[in-house]
């Protein structure tokens, strides 16, 4: 039996689909540590690995199992670039900054592919992403990028899709263009964490499940975090809660706002071969963005229904279903095999949000759906800035001005209500 998350609700394909998920034991007594980690996603585990290979004796914690938060229930599309197109960052910050953004997001994704090959771990990848337009009046942005990416990026793996194409590679003509990127696709991301967690601990990281962190405080120039069965005493440490921080950390929670995401799986479509017939991944023009893709036994795993509040919906797949039966019609009474949630840590700038909250603690995350290869990435360049091995492009994000939400604790969900319901409006006009 496939095992269900205390803190995300419903049982995910992805955890149902693999064979092996190892428990790593909860910490047990005090301990010191030069690093010490709080958050066992990709951006804690990368850390982790990367630290303990170079020899640096590193404790990890996660309140629950690893893969629980997002990285282990996300939609597993890699995309290309940051969280906007490269060309709204070069509108925002100029030429130079929008390209070594984008230059670093490649240099993610090649990392996450050459660590899964160097390790043996089956993510399941599988290449092929299109970004498709559910607006006729996109149609000038849409052209331009294929172009933009090819002339000032140096990325000629982009084309743009007339509408034939589109209808052809989606087996619908629901949408009115597309891009497609040949050079990116998406991964089994439950299987990466499974391997991620396995590679830390036997490079020597300590890690520990089901570990709730309580408290983080300075004491006598030392870190010191509580936990209800010992505490961790490090020269260094990094938050990596993410959306999952869960009133430990208020300079985080202020920056970082968890939205609800769901995904619904449907049995395998071996009786709708139009369907995605090249199994590619896709992501609508929307605000409140449709992402779906095909998985390597034949299911159409779609998400697109978000929550902007911390309740857990009694009833997942229901909306999933009439949102899929837009696009594919013939799919309007499709019984879902599985559905799940989780809670994605977003931005207000929906860029990443890396800071020095006290001396000597670094927070990392708010990765706005953009965190698959962003968090392996960062987890690794957190430990590469405390080895030495590189500083430069962590600090690319560390000098983005990513500000609090509006409101406090009290009033910014319900403004982050308010202002994503009216994009969510907007995206139907």
């Amino acid at each position: 039996m496939a095992w269900q998350s205390p803190i995300s609700p419903g049982i995910s394909w992805y955890e149902a689909s693999i064979d092996d998920r190892p428990e790593y034991p909860p910490l047990d007594g005090s301990v010191n540590a030069s690093v010490a980690i709080i958050g066992g996603g990709f951006t804690g585990l990368q850390a982790a690995y990367n630290l303990a290979k170079s020899g640096v004796d590193v404790v990890l914690v996660d309140a629950n199992r690893f893969g629980d938060g997002a990285s282990g229930r996300n939609g597993g599309q890699l995309g290309t670039g940051q969280r906007w197109w490269p060309e709204e960052y070069e509108d925002e910050f100029g030429l130079p900054l929008s390209k070594a953004l984008f230059d670093m997001a490649e240099t993610a994704k090649h990392h996450l592919l050459d660590f899964a090959t160097e390790h043996e771990i089956d993510i399941e990848y599988m290449q092929g992403h299109m970004l498709v337009g559910h607006k006729a009046r996109y149609e000038k942005a849409f052209r331009a990028n294929p172009e933009i990416a090819a002339e000032r990026y140096n990325y000629p793996h982009l084309h743009f899709m007339e509408k034939e194409e589109t209808a052809t590679r989606l087996g619908s003509a629901r949408f009115h263009f597309g891009v497609y990127d040949k050079n990116t696709g998406h991964i089994h991301p439950m299987k990466l964490m499974v391997g991620l967690a396995r590679v830390a601990q036997a490079a020597g990281a300590k890690i520990h499940e089901m570990t709730r962190a309580t408290k983080i405080s300075k004491q006598g120039g030392k870190v010191v975090i509580e936990t209800p069965r010992g505490t961790i005493t490090a020269d260094k440490a990094l938050v990596a809660t993410d959306a999952y921080t869960d009133g430990l950390e208020p300079v985080t929670e202020a920056h970082v706002m968890p939205i609800g995401s769901f995904i619904g799986a449907t049995p395998p479509l071996d009786n709708f071969p139009p369907i995605l017939p090249g199994k590619e991944s896709v992501a609508d023009s929307r605000f409140v963005v449709r992402y779906f893709r095909k998985t390597k036994d034949n299911r159409l795993l779609f998400g697109g229904r978000e929550a902007y509040t911390s309740e857990k919906p009694r009833d997942i797949t229901d909306h999933i279903r009439r949102q899929v039966a837009e696009i594919y019609p013939a799919l309007k009474d499709i019984e879902f095999t599985h559905g799940w949630g989780g809670y994605v840590g977003i931005t207000l700038p929906r860029q990443p949000f890396v800071r020095e909250i006290m001396p000597g603690v670094t927070s990392i995350g708010g990765y706005s759906g953009h965190g698959v290869m962003l968090a392996n990435y960062c987890g690794k360049l957190y430990a590469d800035l405390l080895t030495g091995a590189n500083r430069t492009d962590l600090e690319l994000f560390r000098g983005l001005k990513v500000p609090a939400f509006p409101g406090g604790t009290a009033l910014r969900a319900p403004l982050l209500f308010l202002a994503l319901s009216w994009y969510a409006m907007m995206d139907k006009i």
